[in-house]
């Protein structure tokens, strides 16, 4: 049903593609924008279950994943949306979602839950990816051709055949990791409870802490061009570099609403998107 303040309720994630921005996030709520995160307006969504990630192929293929196991497919640009897949009876949350093409796909979840596509998300495959490890996994991302898992107490995998088998990575910490940000200069930031941040330049074989100056949790991050990189979190919490997130600079913002997903916004400013809803920064520093 349609929500009048939608776009002011609590929103998961948010992906952007050719001109398209979609967010998702409570009671099945997805918004569309096609004017940099100015103007939102609510789709049609097939569920009431809490959206958790959202990936777009281009401006016309996507998917959403949530609770229940939930995954909802577009063809038209999130005009309208088909439920692919819905397993309450499991009781495990998706929570991130990623395709390497319009074909092939994984979701992610709580309890070790990995499930993959070879059809455009029509049937999807339950696998492992270490066996006897049932930790949440909560990121998925490609950088260089390999792909990279993040999850609790400190979970680290990355995969170099396209998601086939999975090597365990040392980790930097034993807390757990909300998100992982593939940088343009080769890097991969990784990031989670109490402010932690770290930087990779090897694949993951090693990690380099990187001051954050806070001690609250770590959710999205958004590299925007030029060595700019923006990392988000709980309590309002805004980091800033500018030199490819090898150092980070401050903000609280005065609301202190988490933040969950960051999209570009207009003049060099974002678009922050989670506990307040939709909240363009046009100045972050």
């Amino acid at each position: 049903m349609p929500a009048r303040l939608a776009s002011r309720s609590l929103l998961l994630d948010a992906a952007d593609r050719d001109g398209l921005a979609v967010a998702v996030g409570e009671r099945g709520h997805v918004l569309l924008s096609r004017d940099g995160g100015k103007t939102w307006t609510q789709a049609e969504a097939p569920t009431r279950a809490l959206l958790t990630g959202v990936w777009l192929h281009d401006a016309r293929l996507g998917w959403a994943v949530g609770h229940d196991e939930t995954i909802l497919r577009t063809r038209d640009g999130g005009a309208t949306w088909q439920r692919v897949r819905y397993a309450p009876e499991e009781e495990k949350p998706l929570l991130d979602i990623w395709f390497r093409d319009e074909k092939k796909g994984f979701a992610i979840g709580a309890y070790g839950l990995f499930l993959a596509t070879a059809d455009g998300g029509d049937t999807w495959e339950s696998r492992t990816v270490v066996e006897g490890n049932d930790t949440h996994l909560n990121a998925i991302a490609e950088a260089g051709g390999s792909l990279y898992l993040a999850g609790e107490a400190g979970s680290l995998y990355r995969s170099d055949d396209g998601g086939e088998s999975w090597q365990t990575l040392e980790s930097p910490y034993e807390g757990s990791f909300f998100g992982l940000l593939p940088l343009s200069d080769g890097g991969l930031l990784a990031f989670g409870l109490r402010g932690h941040v770290f930087r990779s330049e090897d694949r993951g074989k090693t990690w380099t802490r990187v001051a954050s100056g806070t001690e609250a949790t770590l959710t999205t991050g958004r590299e925007l061009g030029g060595g700019k990189v923006v990392v988000a979190g709980m309590a309002g919490v805004l980091l800033w570099s500018e030199d490819g997130g090898r150092t980070f600079r401050l903000r609280e913002l005065d609301d202190r609403k988490a933040s969950l997903a960051i999209l570009p916004g207009t003049a060099g400013g974002v678009v922050l998107l989670g506990e307040g809803g939709v909240r363009p920064i046009e100045k972050p520093f």
